[in-house]
Parts: C-alpha cells; structure tokens; sequence
C-alpha cells in the first residue's frame, strides 16, 4: 500500500523561545531543526516563513500545554491564540498534540547523553519540537495502519 508523502512542522511554543523539527518525507522520524528565539510576530514568521517552503510545509502540529489534570489552561489558549496567527499568516492547517510533558523528556534525554540542560535551553525546545511531532506522526501511522489483518493462511 502506497503511503502519500507528507511534509509536516513540529513547534514547541515557549515565551522566549519556539522549538521547531521537522520529518523526513515518509513521516517515519521527526528530528529537531531550529530554534527560534521570540522577538516580534512579525520576526517568528519570517523565519518560519522560509522553512516552510524549502520543506514544502504542509501542516503545522503545535504541542499544546495542557494542565495535568487534563484541562486547556492559560497558557494552553495563549499557544492557541499564537497558532491561530501562525496558521493564518502561514496559510497553513493547524493540528494540537499534547505536549505535557516532552519538555521533561527532553531534559531527560540531554542528561542521558551528558549534556547540561541548563546551559542548551535552546536544544531543549528542538527536542522537544521533534517529541511533538513524533507524536502526532505516529498516532497518524497508526490510524493508516490500524486496518483488520487477516491472520488465516
């Protein structure tokens, strides 16, 4: 069965900073890009602006904060509000992936491979980015996938 390509943008979306990873076209990994450090809107597009068409962007998938007990906080409508700019300057289609907690997993990568969080917040949001957007690339592969398998031969 033929899989169709699909070019899509992971975005940790933090105050100061937004992550951002990308996948390869088959949409099999995810794998941190850039990161963004947050002056103006205007600034965040530009720069977004110019990976989405060298990769040939086709949907953002931006990590939504939601409170641990399930919930669409504060900060989860201010993501929101910011994604719903992006997605209209951008021209492009928006999907949410809870992202509760790949920033602690993003940490717990850098102290496995010895490097200070600290010091790489900026790794820290790629990381996360590209948790993100493994997510929703494999909930997706499994909705394609999950079709009944004949097991009798």
């Amino acid at each position: 069965m033929a899989q169709s390509r699909i070019s899509a943008l992971g975005l940790d979306v933090g105050r100061k900073r937004m992550g951002v990873a990308g996948c390869d076209g088959t949409g099999l990994i995810a794998t941190g890009i850039t990161t963004i450090k947050r002056t103006s809107f205007q600034q965040d597009i530009a720069q977004l602006q110019t990976i989405v068409e060298d990769r040939q962007v086709q949907v953002l998938v931006v990590g939504l904060p939601y409170s641990m007990n399930g919930s669409i906080g504060f900060q989860a409508k201010e993501v929101q509000k910011y994604a719903r700019r992006l997605s209209q300057a951008l021209e492009l289609p928006i999907e949410y992936v809870d992202e509760r907690l790949t920033s602690i997993q993003a940490e717990e990568m850098l102290k496995a491979a010895n490097i200070s969080p600290s010091q790489n917040k900026g790794l820290i949001d790629r990381k996360a980015a590209a948790l993100i957007l493994q997510q929703w690339l494999d909930e997706r592969r499994e909705k394609i996938v999950n079709l009944p398998v004949n097991n009798s031969i």
